[in-house]
């Protein structure tokens, strides 16, 4: 019993730590360069795959909803 005590107080301990940490900002051509990679990384491995119908009753939705939103201006 007292082991898991001291294991969760560890857990709890480095919990606190990493909310503590804060991270440095990365500067605007870091960011560029990320989403580039990114973008290229999703082209290839999920572009060329048909969209699943969930997402597609979601993006339906969407587009319901921008042209309600639109109608009322």
């Amino acid at each position: 019993m007292r082991g898991q005590w001291s294991m969760n107080q560890e857990v709890s301990a480095s919990r606190e730590t990493v909310q503590d940490q804060i991270l440095p900002a990365i500067c605007v051509e870091a960011q560029h360069r990320l989403g580039q990679t990114l973008r290229s990384l999703y082209e290839r491995t999920v572009d060329g795959e048909p969209i699943p119908l969930d997402q597609v009753d979601l993006l339906l939705r969407l587009r319901h909803r921008e042209r309600e939103l639109q109608r009322q201006r």
